[in-house]
């Protein structure tokens, strides 16, 4: 029989029972649906994580504390990156490398009535451009203000809004932890970065961290301590030679010996790029395939549907087998019913995942990305099941033979 007439006749057998069939594709559209709609929000997911990251640079290093044992000093007290580590590094570098400090803790800051927990970070005056921040407007911390211990900020985006709600801060005074700061710059807003927020941060002077704000809290027997280290490679092709001078140092500054497990983090951006992209591949995947599990439920539903209409028509079966048509003619006529149905839900359910991702991005929750090869994927799955479940019911009628099928009432 030809194929065309095969859907043909396909299409009056589902169009004479549009609610049953309506039903019978639910599970399928529901199915492709919610894994249009969840790889779409993991792969958006991803490409946000990959353009944060790859925005601050692939050539940064960053070293903080915190290695694989979290090491001990003697006397109990936990390892910590002091300013000589620092000193140390950037002697070490020398040119192959920007090198800057910072120390961050959470703070209150208050303008007015209106209060905002912010990441207070001191800094020195290249830690902007070490970690790719551009000025919105106002100025960056200087030289000047380190030395002088200046009460001056420079904020984030987001921090900027949450203090003075559109209004222009330059020039204004805040509170951090009931100390007057002035206003000097503001900052372009960044995004998140892997699993923090960059915009929500208050820039102070390094020296005015230590001195004003946080006092002994900075300091470890008697030194002062930092948060983390940030470098910025000249050449991507130096990144690891890099990072091995930088452990070499911190070993030495520490007296650890090559055997030892090192109580810091010295990591690339590229190496926190991979990381985050596999684990959110995996999540994706993992949505994706607990979603196809109602495709499972479809298929099953669209086998049963089947069963019953081959029940039905048994005598119409049997009468075509009478009159010469072979086994194979009605084990696909059948099957075309089945994929018929489980590509028409496929195809709706495509559209409906599709619109789902639409709304969550325009509700500002999720930039989400529908891929040409999640549409396709999800297409050859309902295609797939629709085939599978449709294997034995096809089978069954095939099967019936002529005098039972026209005796049967």
């Amino acid at each position: 029989m030809n194929p065309f007439e095969n859907f043909r006749i396909a299409l009056r057998a589902i169009s004479a029972n549009k609610l049953r069939s309506g039903l019978t594709i639910l599970g399928i559209v529901i199915g492709v649906a919610a894994v249009v709609a969840l790889m779409a929000v993991g792969q958006g997911a991803t490409s946000g994580i990959t353009a944060s990251v790859e925005g601050m640079g692939t050539n940064l290093i960053t070293v903080s504390s915190g290695g694989r044992s979290f090491q001990r000093m003697a006397g109990g007290s936990a390892t910590s990156l002091l300013y000589s580590d620092y000193e140390a590094i950037l002697a070490t570098v020398g040119n192959e490398a920007a090198v800057t400090p910072y120390y961050a803790g959470m703070a209150s800051v208050k303008n007015g009535d209106r209060t905002a927990s912010a990441t207070l970070t001191g800094v020195l005056p290249n830690y902007t451009r070490v970690n790719a921040y551009s000025l919105a407007s106002g100025r960056l911390i200087t030289d000047q203000d380190n030395l002088q211990k200046s009460r001056v900020v420079v904020l984030g985006a987001t921090s900027a809004e949450d203090l003075f709600a559109g209004l222009n801060p330059l020039g204004r005074e805040i509170q951090i932890n009931g100390k007057n700061f002035s206003v000097v710059g503001v900052l372009e807003a960044k995004g998140s970065s892997g699993l923090t927020y960059q915009d929500d941060m208050v820039l102070i002077p390094l020296q005015t961290a230590y001195e004003v704000v946080f006092g002994a809290q900075a300091k470890s027997r008697g030194k002062n301590t930092v948060s983390g280290i940030a470098l910025s490679a000249a050449d991507a092709d130096q990144v690891d030679l890099i990072m091995a001078n930088v452990e070499f140092t911190l070993r030495r500054e520490h007296s650890l010996t090559l055997t030892e497990d090192l109580p810091f983090s010295v990591s690339s951006q590229s190496q926190m790029l991979a990381s985050l992209t596999n684990i959110s591949g995996t999540l994706t995947t993992l949505l994706g395939a607990i979603a196809g599990i109602s495709l499972l439920v479809g298929g099953i539903g669209i086998m049963n549907i089947t069963l019953v209409s081959v029940r039905e028509r048994t005598r119409e079966i049997g009468l075509r087998k009478a009159v010469g048509a072979p086994k194979g003619v009605i084990l696909f006529q059948f099957l075309t019913e089945t994929l018929t149905l489980s590509i028409l839900g496929g195809i709706l359910g495509v559209l409906i995942g599709w619109g789902i991702a639409w709304g969550v991005s325009s509700a500002g929750l999720i930039t989400t990305s529908v891929s040409s090869e999640v549409v396709i994927l999800s297409l050859g799955m309902a295609t797939v099941v629709g085939l599978i479940f449709g294997i034995y019911p096809a089978y069954q009628a095939a099967s019936l033979r002529p005098i039972e099928a026209l005796k049967y009432e």
